[in-house]
Formats: structure tokens, C-alpha cells, sequence
């Protein structure tokens, strides 16, 4: 994790900060897949697999070969979770 880690400081984190994003690092499992969430502007971005795909996982996998994938995790946000309720819910928004 610690060299998987060196490696978003040093290549992905300055390309994302760049485009007023960042990338935190959620895990690396076992089974040898990196579990990550994208930050500011980049975790909205249509290019979000795009950029994990051309960027994030080729650096890791290049600095760490024996990673298997890299997975982004997507958040949503309290507010969009709270109003998919009050729709479900049938409430007034």
C-alpha cells in the first residue's frame, strides 16, 4: 500500500490536482485489486474511467506489476442520497 501510495503522490495526483481533482487511496486487497475514490472536480467527470484507466492503473501497475486491477469507487452525496428518498418516498422536494 505504502508503494501504491508513493505512486499517486509522485504520477496521479499532480495530473488530477491539475483538473482541480485528487485521488485518495481506499484499499488494496488481498486478491490484488486497488480500491480507489476520486476527489474534487474529477469525482463527477464523465472521463472518470477513462482517466483510471489510462492513468491510475497504468502507473500502479507499472511501479506495482503484481496488481491484478484498479477499482474506482464512487461516492454519492448525502444531499443526491436524501432527495433519491423523498422521490422513492413520494415527498415533495
Amino acid at each position: 500500500m505504502e508503494k501504491m501510495q508513493q505512486v499517486i503522490e509522485q504520477k496521479v495526483r499532480p495530473a488530477l490536482k491539475a483538473h482541480n481533482g485528487d485521488i485518495e487511496l481506499v484499499e488494496v486487497t488481498s486478491d490484488g485489486l486497488v480500491k480507489v475514490r476520486f476527489t474534487g472536480a474529477c469525482a463527477a467527470c464523465p472521463g472518470a474511467q477513462q482517466t483510471l484507466a489510462e492513468l491510475v492503473e497504468t502507473a500502479i501497475k507499472e511501479a506495482c506489476p503484481e496488481v491484478k486491477g484498479v477499482v474506482l469507487l464512487q461516492q454519492v452525496s448525502e444531499q443526491l442520497i436524501e432527495q433519491a428518498l423523498k422521490i422513492l418516498r413520494k415527498e415533495k422536494t
